[in-house]
């Protein structure tokens, strides 16, 4: 077998604009993501059931489906319930970035958790409520920590936004799926999609490795 990259080549137009799609639906789900985890986060530590019950509810649900069903379930079952149409796009970020944001609850949880209970106690022994103590004391101190783990899950993100192409966003994947239709080269269409993930992670994959590093010296 003889690979021929000359196809791939003379549809780099389609490529960038694919990979437009990826950067940004990747925006919008890593800002939705992690913004809304931080909210469901705090729920899944709070102490009042009317909070507590329905982040827990969140991340069950989403973390314990799959993501392209629920991506499939915006495009084709929301319109039925609302008095307007869902777009690809919007149908893609709300599925991405609801199961991101039941994922990086946790991981805020678990940041949260790990600070000494002493911390705590020193915020109300000069007064604060407890919304001061998460705002000043806590979350400063647990973001630190949680870090690595959402930048790992930020590469997480990225990756998914390949789902996309269920509903037929324009994004890398759909594009090399166009491209490897029209000209017959599955495996170099592919392959170009592939490296062209390959380009944007890396870096942020070797920063994730830096900042493990430095957050290890500053302990």
């Amino acid at each position: 077998m003889k690979w021929d990259f000359t196809s791939v080549f003379a549809n780099t137009d389609a490529l960038l604009a694919g990979a437009a799609g990826t950067l940004r639906i990747f925006a919008i789900c890593l800002v939705l993501g992690l913004s809304l985890g931080l909210v469901v986060g705090l729920g899944r530590y709070a102490r009042t059931w009317w909070f507590y019950l329905p982040a827990t509810a969140f991340v069950e649900f989403f973390r314990n489906t799959p993501v392209l069903v629920q991506i499939l379930w915006f495009y084709f079952a929301l319109p039925m319930l609302l008095p307007f149409e869902i777009s690809p796009l919007m149908a893609a970020s709300l599925g991405i970035s609801l199961n991101s944001a039941a994922f990086s609850a946790e991981i805020y949880r678990a940041g949260i958790q790990s600070i000494d209970r002493g911390q705590w106690d020193g915020a109300r022994a000069l007064g604060m409520r407890w919304a001061q103590a998460m705002r000043r004391i806590v979350l400063p101190q647990a973001i630190k920590r949680m870090l690595p783990a959402l930048t790992n899950r930020a590469i997480e993100i990225f990756k998914m936004t390949t789902l996309a192409s269920a509903v037929a966003y324009v994004e890398l994947l759909q594009q090399g799926k166009l491209i490897a239709s029209l000209n017959y080269n599955p495996i170099e269409a592919y392959t170009a999609v592939a490296v062209i993930f390959l380009v944007f992670l890396w870096p942020l994959v070797q920063f994730t490795y830096v900042l493990e590093r430095r957050l290890k010296r500053d302990e």
